[in-house]
């Protein structure tokens, strides 16, 4: 499954700082959030849509099934907002379903803001690898270490109770036990799959926390790292091409507008 998340070739995207890539995404997302102009949204949703897809290093088949939820949010709420949303210049009204210059527009700009946030999103998550992004925290932006390698141990449990829970489905295949249908189903499987996941769980943090106090680790002493993270030139590529989308889409001329 983890496997279907690695790319087919590494970009120079893949090589920039984790840090400094997840925070300039971040306040590309964050303008994206207060604005109202619709040709900005749409010229930053294609800005990164192409981005994207020329520079994360998935093949194109990948990249259209992890943005269809993207684009089914934008359908659902630019239509809702559209037949349900209030204006003056009412294009066409029936019953409770009313269509105006000022509900499409709204429509249309919370369906792109949701979709160029999404695209954003996507850009950071799969060109970034979790663990060299809370080093790199740690390293560059001073991130404690205590809540980064908080972070680390829970992404690396995440494959272990995937692992279990599959573990224990083929078990209990095998015993051929059958759910009932309805809530009692429900009721059987949380009882026969919660039990045992979370003794699991607590074993495992209980053997990692003796683990760590072994290893003599402290909180607030200098630590060394086993990866070490810096600063490059393609970070500054990365920063002009984030200034240089920012720019574009506020200088886009009126008419599109």
């Amino acid at each position: 499954m983890l496997e279907w998340f690695a790319p087919q070739r590494i970009t120079w995207l893949h090589r920039a700082n984790p840090a400094w890539k997840g925070l300039l995404m971040f306040l590309v997302m964050l303008v994206l959030f207060f604005s109202r102009d619709l040709a900005f949204i749409v010229v930053i949703a294609c800005w990164y849509g192409g981005f994207l897809f020329v520079f994360s290093g998935f093949a194109r088949r990948k990249l259209l099934l992890l943005c269809l939820p993207f684009a089914l949010t934008f359908l659902s709420s630019s239509l809702t907002l559209a037949l349900f949303g209030k204006g003056e210049h009412v294009l066409w009204q029936w019953g409770i379903v009313k269509i105006s210059e000022e509900s499409v527009r709204s429509g249309l700009i919370i369906g792109m803001k949701s979709l160029a946030i999404g695209l954003v999103s996507l850009v950071l998550l799969l060109t970034t690898r979790p663990v060299l992004l809370f080093y790199a925290l740690m390293q560059q932006f001073r991130f404690p270490a205590r809540f980064a390698y908080s972070f680390l141990a829970a992404l690396r449990l995440v494959p272990i109770v995937i692992e279990e829970w599959q573990t224990r489905t083929h078990a209990l295949k095998v015993r051929g036990i059958a759910f009932s249908k309805g809530v009692k189903g429900v009721y059987e499987r949380l009882k026969l799959y919660s039990v045992p996941l979370f003794a699991q769980s607590i074993r495992r943090a209980q053997r990692m926390a003796v683990a760590m106090e072994a290893k003599q680790f402290r909180m607030n002493q200098p630590r060394t790292y086993y990866y070490e993270t810096s600063y490059s030139k393609i970070d500054a590529y990365l920063t002009a091409y984030v200034c240089g989308s920012l720019l574009v889409a506020l200088l886009m001329p009126e008419p599109f507008r």
